[in-house]
């Protein structure tokens, strides 16, 4: 079979659901049979979202080989239950170094440097770069709303993709919104029109508009779409906001977008095997509501949620495994001194201190740490949040009161957290951070092992600083326990406190949340939420 390739744009206005459609969707085709992926390409200019400020682009994605990415690749994991790699994320940044640094090697032969060919075709070499896998279908999210002037050069790319690959291997889905006016309370369509007529004009008519609404979409409005946007009237897909985020496939499914989408490009295996993802659902509907627990998230970012998004996700998967519900409050570490902190998590069951960078809001986090530990509140540090609960324990228990780590502390005399000699050599050569995806040696008879079931495990990270080994030898003495480390012994990766001193305290220099799905939850988070229901009577 061909590669067939499905691109979904976006009309009037951003966070439709875009990547959650185009997710949904992939976990559809999968449920077909088919070896599907999706990429993302983003009309930024910046090389990646790693430099981006979190409160503009939320959090940063990373892939198993290392790429900083969108968080829609986090939706498409979680989705679709693939691996993705630097291929499923680009950015016009991306794109135009690469024409670039073409240029400065003379490969266009001294011709004129243009969007059109050139942008377009380094474009095109990125959508077919899954030609040569095992890949059957591709889908493609543009990244911003039609119109835009950043991403005029992927629209254009995506039009040629039509031309050049026979009309039955290429399909493209309109995400618009339809908005209800209350006061006359009825659904407008204009909007979508105007959308698909931009579109239009740049040489692509839609084959499938999904359409987010608030209220059902009656026959007539689904017939003036259909007659004005040049699409049947079987090809305007109702996108209601689903009461379960992974409920979205299933919802779509009975809409007939996977119908559509199999008939237009002529996909032979039509019938879904849709019985897992239901049973998933129905267990997630069928947790009592009266069953609950408080999930505290104490970070430096949570003015926007998306920030956080996988470590929320994550909660989510956790509550399902342990049928529980998480109520999860996010907590801004600046507000936390030892003045609020009892009066800040006096409700919580269970705490995480997630990743991050720069010195703001630490010491709140440090406090954080100091009375999840002392008040047996189930705990779980992640990256920044593992550094901050070995400086805490340096600092409290072992008496070290001015442990620190160097990123914030140049003349500490106790940087129980540094950069090491290795990395400093790296670092000269023009590298600053440990990226992707790191084996682990986790040690016997620890939480670390109860939880992942497994001596070795592989998991993902996003940080410049480590563990000072150093001070190894006295935190361990203390009772700050190495559970797992790098296959060598050099780099520590999780540290806990044994049962016996705190009922669940843990915390890994890697990002769990960063491989978690909803039918297969990081076990650290499980864990969390296991203990915080057990601690409640649950």
């Amino acid at each position: 079979m061909n590669t067939k390739y499905i691109f979904v744009t976006g009309g009037v206005v951003s966070g439709l659901g875009k990547g959650i459609t185009a997710a949904s969707l992939g976990r559809l085709l999968k449920n077909r049979g088919y070896k599907v992926t999706i990429q993302k390409f983003d009309p930024y200019i910046n090389i990646d979202p790693g430099t981006m400020n979190p409160y503009e682009h939320g959090e940063v994605f990373v892939t198993d080989d290392g790429a900083e990415t969108d968080l829609d690749l986090g939706h498409y994991e979680r989705f679709i239950n693939e691996n993705l790699t630097k291929n499923s994320s680009v950015t016009m940044g991306q794109i135009y170094w690469n024409v670039l640094e073409k240029e400065r090697r003379g490969d266009y032969l001294g011709k004129t440097v243009q969007v059109i060919p050139h942008v377009t075709n380094e474009i095109k070499e990125k959508i077919y770069g899954f030609e040569d896998t095992d890949t059957e279908i591709v889908i493609t999210e543009v990244g911003g709303t039609v119109g835009d002037i950043e991403g005029l050069s992927i629209i254009e790319a995506i039009r040629q993709v039509g031309l050049e690959k026979n009309p039955e291997d290429v399909l493209y889905i309109h995400v618009t919104l339809l908005p209800y006016i209350f006061g006359s309370n009825e659904i407008k369509s204009k909007p979508t029109q105007h959308s698909v007529k931009e579109l239009q004009s740049y040489g692509i008519t839609p084959n499938i508009l999904v359409c987010r609404t608030e209220q059902d979409i009656p026959d007539n409005i689904r017939e003036k779409l259909a007659l004005f946007c040049n699409v049947r009237k079987t090809s305007v897909i109702q996108n209601k906001t689903a009461d379960c985020l992974y409920a979205v496939p299933l919802m779509l499914e009975k809409e007939g977008l996977a119908r559509e989408v199999c008939n237009h490009l002529r996909l032979d295996n039509y019938i879904p095997d849709n019985e897992k993802w239901e049973n998933m659902i129905k267990k997630i509907r069928n947790i009592d509501k009266k069953k609950e627990v408080n999930i505290a998230i104490v970070g430096k970012y949570v003015k926007l949620e998306d920030s956080y998004i996988s470590v929320m996700e994550s909660i989510r998967h956790a509550g399902f495994e342990n049928d529980v519900n998480t109520n999860i409050k996010l907590i801004d570490s600046e507000t936390i001194n030892k003045e609020t902190v009892s009066q800040k998590l006096d409700d919580i069951d269970g705490i995480i201190v997630p990743g991050g960078f720069g010195e703001r809001g630490i010491e709140g986090m440090i406090q954080t740490i100091k009375y999840a530990r002392e008040n047996k509140i189930p705990f779980l540090g992640i990256c920044l949040g593992m550094q901050m609960s070995v400086v805490e324990y340096a600092r409290d228990v072992l008496g070290l009161k001015d442990a620190n780590s160097s990123e914030f502390s140049k003349t500490t005399k106790n940087p129980v957290i540094h950069i090491m000699e290795e990395q400093k050599e790296i670092r000269k050569k023009g590298g600053t951070m440990r990226l992707g995806s790191y084996p682990c040696n986790i040690k016997q008879d620890s939480l670390a092992e109860k939880m992942y079931q497994t001596k070795q495990i592989d998991e993902r990270h996003r940080h410049r600083f480590e563990y000072n080994n150093d001070y190894k030898e006295k935190l361990e003495k203390a009772g700050l326990i190495c559970s797992g480390t790098s296959p060598d012994g050099k780099l520590v990766e999780i540290v806990e406190l044994s049962q016996d001193k705190h009922p669940y305290f843990i915390a890994s220099q890697f990002h769990p949340e960063l491989k978690s799905r909803p039918n297969k939850p990081a076990p650290l988070f499980v864990g969390l939420v296991k203990k915080a229901k057990e601690l409640k009577g649950m």
